[in-house]
């Protein structure tokens, strides 16, 4: 068996606005700062290409799978930085003419769409003004995706999908996962309580690198997001973070760390359920 080489990674910290345009844009000169740091691969943050005024703008720019103006991004961004690019979220059509998928999609360095994944759970939060229901206008996807990169097996994941560990342990199957993907917008008072003790806890357990991206500051909506974009190793060290703005979290997948880890306290072998 092979074993993967070293393999840099990035995760692009956004505060995304109202435009569409804008907001590509700036997304492209992040990938492009990122790859010229010598990232392989590259992850956007939930929303990087829009946080609108209102929860339904998301649903008047969604596009048909396999076309529209964010997928092109995508695909031309991989192929011209020659990274794996993972486009955090963009809404894609659903047949509920009200709500879209918020989907995370993935593509290699040649620009071709390597896995599609529809996140599946759905935040819902509410403490005296500040009440979120996604379910409003998201359709909530049913199937776990992981596809393999240079790194080894990466596990898809959205967001409020950080909150359940079982869907890691689906994704980790038999040989387990050498990266989580995490792309999100958590709010500033959910990020501030949990976001760093979940992702330390989901590298810990299943014994992998996380890699999140998160939205980091005030968005012309109003909304605070949380930032924090970090890299955290299997032992559940953090070895880089962005606390808050527009910049971009870096590190290295060092399969020699990965089984270390997983030579030192063979946890995942230790299973019975």
């Amino acid at each position: 068996m092979t074993v993967p080489a070293p393999f840099q990674v990035a995760a692009v910290q956004t505060v995304s606005g109202t435009s569409l345009d804008a907001n590509l844009k700036r997304a492209d000169a992040l990938i492009a700062d990122a790859a010229q740091g010598g990232a392989g691969l590259v992850l956007l943050p939930e929303y990087f290409c829009m946080m609108g005024q209102h929860e339904s703008d998301k649903v008047a720019i969604r596009e048909q799978d396999g076309d529209g103006p964010v997928q092109d991004f995508l695909a031309d961004a991989a192929r011209r930085h020659r990274v794996w690019l993972v486009g955090g979220t963009l809404p894609l059509w659903c047949d509920d003419p009200g709500r879209v998928y918020n989907t995370s999609l993935a593509y290699d360095p040649r620009g071709e769409r390597v896995a599609r994944y529809d996140k599946i759970h759905l935040f819902g939060f509410t403490k005296g003004t500040e009440s979120y229901d996604e379910s409003r206008t998201i359709l909530a996807g049913t199937t776990p995706v992981r596809f393999e990169a240079p790194c080894g097996p990466v596990a898809m994941s959205v967001c409020y999908d950080l909150r359940f560990p079982e869907l890691y342990r689906q994704l980790a199957g038999d040989g387990g996962a050498s990266l989580i993907l995490m792309p999100a917008a958590f709010t500033y008072t959910t990020g501030k309580a949990h976001w760093e003790i979940l992702l330390r806890a989901r590298a810990v357990e299943n014994q992998c690198y996380v890699l999140a991206a998160a939205q980091g500051g005030k968005h012309e909506n109003g909304r605070r997001t949380w930032g924090h974009s970090m890299l955290v190793d299997p032992w559940g060290e953090v070895i880089d973070v962005l606390p808050e703005g527009e910049g971009v979290v870096r590190g290295t997948i060092d399969p020699a760390r990965l089984a270390e880890v997983r030579q030192n306290l063979p946890a995942l072998r230790h299973r019975v359920l």
